[in-house]
């Protein structure tokens, strides 16, 4: 395959290029390399300098590609009102104006970076009242140190319950309202190009080349830096958010399998599939596996502390995309998470 690849110098765009090559597909690399999330870097060899919203000027590039994998966007949680211009420009002006472009080079197939927070809160169930819609948690119940989900029918604490792909989507950030718009974009230029494209929700991705202690880092970098500093690391609530962390280089697979899938697609299909592990942990857990990679003997600080933005359980469903993508993680929490103790990262 010829794919062209946006995002290409980003921590995941870095893996999923670097595994297209070594499986002989040939790779056109576009990365506008923001300073928020590379610094004063220079672009890797090879790799086109370009924005995504201005897609309409490139299109040479797209010339003989099969699919485009579309890795570019700003992350983040988008906590400042102030964020919003850019998640919007770069994330859904950007996704635009590249449809527009791949459709005018004759291009119809694309593989689509999206995010578990489209979800908002996860999926929830009462064990005496089954399947319970949430509410946004409020922040006096967070401050009275209350950080669970209730029955709104009985008022017992819900327990989670892995979201699948169909599950409504319910952005509760700038990042998350961001993510949900591109895929409505993609959706409806596949059906208005007669197109066929593939939205792959990351869920907690982590490993080795992960930015650190930037806006793009998440909780594992983060974890591992206090480490560094011979800190113990610092658990927001009490520690009992569940998530799934998935590795860059299973993410990186689930694109190949995922672009393998959409350029044998029909015209017209839009599909999307959570990327995860499918073996769920709490952050506290988290935690403790990155320590005990560490070798730090330093046990974690649950702080209580909270962000009010923050979602109490996302745990994935994986079924999907191991039955349509024949995707399932092969690095697992508990053999990655001690490794990335001690992984490359990025500074």
């Amino acid at each position: 395959m010829k794919v062209l690849l946006t995002g290409s110098a980003g921590f995941i765009g870095t893996a999923i290029g670097d595994l297209l090559e070594a499986g002989g597909h040939e790779v056109v690399r576009v990365d506008l390399m923001l300073p928020m999330a590379h610094g004063a870097t220079s672009p890797p060899k090879g790799t086109h300098r370009l924005d995504v919203r201005d897609a309409g000027s490139w299109t040479g590039l797209l010339s003989g590609a099969d699919a485009v994998c579309h890795q570019a966007a700003v992350v983040g949680a988008g906590v400042r009102v102030g964020d919003l211009p850019d998640y919007a420009g770069h994330n859904d002006l950007g996704t635009a104006a590249l449809l527009a472009a791949m459709h005018e080079a004759g291009v119809h197939r694309l593989v689509l970076a999206s995010s578990m927070v489209v979800y908002g809160e996860g999926r929830y169930r009462c064990d005496r009242h089954g399947d319970q819609p949430t509410s946004p948690r409020s922040v006096a119940a967070l401050e009275a140190g209350d950080f669970e989900n209730h029955c709104p029918v009985c008022g017992d604490p819900l327990d989670w319950a892995p979201v699948e792909e169909a599950a409504r989507l319910d952005p509760r950030s700038s990042y998350a309202a961001s993510k949900v718009a591109q895929e409505h974009y993609t959706s409806a230029w596949v059906r208005q190009a007669g197109a066929a494209a593939v939205a792959l929700r990351y869920h907690n991705v982590y490993g080795p080349g992960m930015p650190r202690d930037t806006p793009y880092s998440g909780v594992a970098a983060m974890f591992r830096s206090s480490l560094e500093r011979g800190e113990p690391p610092r658990v927001f609530e009490d520690g009992g958010q569940a998530r799934d962390f998935v590795h860059v280089d299973d993410v990186a697979r689930a694109n190949l399998a995922a672009l393998r899938a959409v350029v044998e697609e029909p015209a017209g299909r839009f599909a999307a599939y959570n990327v995860a592990s499918g073996r769920p942990v709490t952050i506290l857990e988290v935690a403790g596996l990155v320590a005990r990679g560490a070798g730090a003997g330093v046990d974690p600080e649950v702080t209580g502390e909270f962000r009010p933005g923050d979602v109490r359980h996302v745990v994935a469903s994986a079924e999907l995309a191991a039955r349509e993508l024949g995707f399932r993680a092969e690095v697992l929490p508990e053999e990655g998470l001690p490794a990335f103790a001690h992984a490359p990262l990025r500074t």
